[in-house]
């Protein structure tokens, strides 16, 4: 571990960018250039003291967890993140379908969608970052665990799962989430995290190892979907889907025509905060 390097890299890193290219408030006039080292901490989910000893060159060795959230939170390019591996003593991380390093570009976007729900997902279905409405439309997708990350495993391990969409929607959906592994099952092989999802699948849900059957390959993403919130009720939303180039993410945009009842549920949403996931 080259602490000298990682403590200059994350300063530089960090002076460089501006509130607005993190989404958050441009707030009162700084006196330093950049974010404040507690905002670095606050968007890598750290404490300020641990942050803070890192660019003092004193920190422990970050965890390769730790430094996939300060790369997020730093929106550092991939060959940055290599940078910031290398120097914190790691091996380099897996560039595709590993979900742990969001695109930069689909962030910056992601930051500014603040009236609409929006989340950002890997191509296996894992959601990666959401935006607060995002969390109380869906709840924090984020904080699950293990296979439980991925929407295609809950599907069909978690009933409750579905009672998000209408019960005549769910088996599109079903039939969208196998379709959508397959392609991502297809481009990373039968070794990668996409194979022991659906070897853990096959054994778990018949339902599931009968889709997979099928041998469908598409990425399904309805042009206009129902959602059912628990508190709020059914919302009709619009869906529009940004790839990265090489379709390894997508940012999910969920929008309701002007002056619609969708229009005021997510204006209630905004005030009732994260549903339960």
């Amino acid at each position: 571990m080259d602490r000298t390097a990682l403590a200059e890299f994350l300063r530089a890193r960090r002076e460089h960018l501006r509130p607005e290219d993190v989404g958050l408030p441009p707030g009162v006039r700084r006196r330093a250039p950049g974010l404040r080292r507690e905002e670095v901490a606050a968007l890598a989910s750290m404490s300020t003291d641990y942050y803070t000893r890192l660019e003092q060159r004193r920190g422990p060795q970050p965890s390769v967890q730790m430094l996939a959230s300060l790369a997020r939170a730093l929106r550092l390019t991939d060959q940055e993140r290599d940078y910031l591996f290398r120097m914190a003593g790691h091996g380099l991380p897996a560039r595709i379908g590993d979900g742990a390093h969001v695109a930069p570009a689909l962030l910056r976007v992601l930051d500014r969608l603040q009236d609409t729900p929006a989340l950002i997902l890997s191509n296996l279905g894992e959601a990666l970052v959401q935006n607060d409405l995002a969390k109380a439309l869906f709840g924090d997708r984020t904080a699950f665990t293990g296979l439980d990350r991925y929407d295609a495993y809950r599907w069909f391990t978690r009933p409750a799962d579905r009672e998000k969409y209408p019960a005549d929607d769910r088996d599109r959906q079903g039939r969208a989430l196998v379709s959508a592994l397959r392609v991502a099952y297809g481009a990373m092989g039968s070794k990668s995290r996409a194979g022991e999802l659906v070897a853990a699948l096959r054994k778990r849900s018949p339902e599931f190892a009968e889709l997979w059957d099928r041998h469908e390959v598409a990425k399904r993403f309805a042009d206009h979907k129902t959602l059912v919130h628990p508190e709020v009720g059914p919302i009709e939303l619009d869906c529009q889907v940004l790839y990265t180039e090489d379709e390894t993410q997508a940012l999910l945009v969920l929008t309701a025509a002007p002056r619609t009842e969708a229009e005021e549920q997510l204006k209630l949403l905004a005030v009732l905060g994260p549903a339960a996931a």
